[in-house]
């Protein structure tokens, strides 16, 4: 099931955003329509779905309508035209009181700069949106430790925003986010302002949290390889349009422009291919040197194949065929 779904989604700058939008030339770049109206198309003809438990990275340079289009999603800003739903709901249709109630119990925000109460204990700032919803202290409370000892910061639930590192409040506030249980979670770039470690290891520990929990997450970013490390899949936006949504492994295999082949060529192939990307399915080749999983990757392949001539079995964790690689498909990836 989708949980989110954009179809045709543009949002145009300007004071007279609607009227220009009903006899824009669609075909005119960014600069054509700023040229010719004075209006700045931040998300053009924007469209695809986010399927229950997928995490969804929205990724493109500063200025691209990544974060323009999360707000936009949130009607933290008005579309100009288009729609939106999640879970079944029509965000657009919604007067201020329903999306009031979408935002607290549906869906909630983490943002790089974090966002927390100074004078609020970790733990008021994690059950805030619980307070929010009316829920009384002690039940509120007790959820908030859950997910503060869930986000490994037991034992800082009484300490104040300012006595822990940037790791930390972010991870309040994932803590905050995942306090009301929501359906959708939305991050906006919240590891961009963390030291490179710190960055790698919160990227690791909202992988384990999403094992965990198999949230719809939406995840916006301008690293790629940030993208590929979190991402089910990944949309590649420029210019406020997508450009391509794939896998890591589509995209990094068959990007559709030098636009995305340029985020993609500096990727760890080794890491991100897997024999599920590389085989070939309804293989009918009865015999094999080797059996690899659908999940083995590339840097496993790669001395397998340079061992064994022959296609390697891929196997499911039934037991059964799925398909083979074989050796010219490990060596074309390899060279990229």
């Amino acid at each position: 099931m989708s949980q989110v779904i954009c179809k045709n989604v543009w949002k145009l700058f300007g004071n007279r955003a609607a009227t220009v939008m009903e006899s824009l030339d669609q075909t005119l770049s960014r600069q054509e329509v700023l040229a010719q109206t004075g209006h700045v198309v931040a998300v053009r003809n924007v469209s695809f779905a986010v399927e229950s438990g997928e995490t969804f990275v929205i990724m493109g340079l500063s200025g691209s309508g990544k974060s323009t289009l999360l707000r936009c999603i949130t009607r933290l800003i008005e579309p100009t035209s288009g729609s939106i739903t999640i879970g079944g709901d029509d965000i657009l249709a919604l007067d201020e009181k329903g999306l009031r109630e979408i935002r607290r119990s549906k869906m909630s925000m983490v943002f790089q700069h974090f966002g927390l109460f100074p004078h609020r204990k970790v733990i008021d700032n994690v059950a805030y949106g619980l307070e929010v919803q009316g829920v009384d202290e002690a039940e509120r409370h007790a959820r908030a430790q859950e997910v503060i000892d869930m986000v490994t910061l037991g034992g800082w639930e009484n300490h104040y925003p300012d006595e822990l590192s940037g790791g930390m409040q972010q991870r309040v506030g994932i803590a905050r986010a995942l306090a009301v249980d929501p359906d959708l979670l939305m991050f906006d770039e919240p590891f961009s302002a963390l030291d490179p470690l710190i960055r790698r290891e919160m990227q690791d520990e909202l992988c384990a949290l999403q094992n965990q929990m198999n949230k719809t997450i939406l995840f916006i970013t301008h690293d790629f390889l940030e993208a590929v490390k979190l991402g089910d899949r990944i949309a590649v936006m420029k210019d406020g349009a997508i450009e391509q949504v794939g896998t890591p492994a589509e995209i990094v295999l068959h990007p559709v422009n030098d636009y995305v082949r340029e985020f993609a060529k500096d990727v760890p192939r080794t890491e991100i291919l897997t024999a599920a990307a590389l085989m070939e399915r309804g293989n009918e080749v009865t015999t094999a040197p080797e059996a690899v999983t659908p999940q083995t990757t590339l840097g496993t392949l790669i001395p397998l194949a340079m061992r064994y001539r022959e296609p390697l079995a891929v196997l499911d964790e039934t037991g059964m065929r799925v398909g083979v690689v074989t050796h010219d498909a490990v060596r074309m990836a390899a060279a990229g």
